[in-house]
């Protein structure tokens, strides 16, 4: 236990750089959400809160909520993004789409932060706060160890192709390839989280509104 976390150290404290950018990106994405409320139209900010309130309706009257049904939407979604996310990879101009996935999911998040609080005021904190955590946090966070490894092995196709660099590909598609599994594995827990805690959490949240 002891070597895998010093080995997981050296590995974060080598590629500092990257992950600071990666790191930096989502918070970037997560103030330019919360921003965003006060840049958009009343008529925008009208439509967001009348989403808004059918949403926590829907969740207060649980008897309505297909709970499989979302599961499976939500399976689907978050391993899109993932397998996209990491097919891009692959690809040298995949980079910056990459970065500009990673970005609007954090922009996402932020968004849905200052929407909810906007609308519901102090006790919007509350639902804010169960809307996306941890889910969508830790989401965030699959998302720099994804886009590190997924702009790394860009980078190091880059290189083999274009500046004759030499690389064990088969070695390097292997870790990719577990990168990709481990990924999927996390993204499927956050979905069952999100379907039967989170929204258990949010009907919670609904009797204070």
């Amino acid at each position: 236990m002891n070597l895998g976390m010093k080995k997981a150290k050296n590995h974060i404290m080598n590629q500092k750089k990257l992950y600071f950018f990666l790191i930096g990106l989502i918070i970037v994405g997560l103030i330019v959400g919360i921003l965003f409320w006060f840049a958009i139209s009343n008529e925008d900010k009208l439509l967001v809160t009348n989403d808004l309130t059918n949403f926590f309706n829907c969740i207060k009257d649980g008897d309505s909520i297909n709970y499989w049904g979302s599961l499976i939407n939500s399976i689907v979604t978050n391993l899109i993004y993932i397998i996209l996310i990491w097919l891009l990879g692959i690809s040298i101009i995949g980079l910056p789409i990459i970065l500009l996935m990673i970005t609007i999911k954090s922009f996402i998040v932020g968004f849905s932060i200052s929407s909810i609080v906007a609308i519901y005021g102090f006790k919007g904190l509350l639902g804010a706060f169960v809307y996306v955590f941890p889910h969508q946090i830790v989401f965030l966070l699959l998302l720099i160890l994804l886009g590190f490894y997924a702009l790394s092995f860009c980078m190091k196709l880059f290189k083999y192709l274009f500046l004759k660099q030499m690389i064990n590909f088969k070695e390097a598609m292997r870790k990719y390839l577990k990168i990709l599994l481990v990924s999927s594995v996390v993204a499927v827990v956050i979905s069952l989280f999100e379907t039967f805690i989170s929204t258990y959490l949010i009907k919670l949240f609904t009797l204070l509104i």
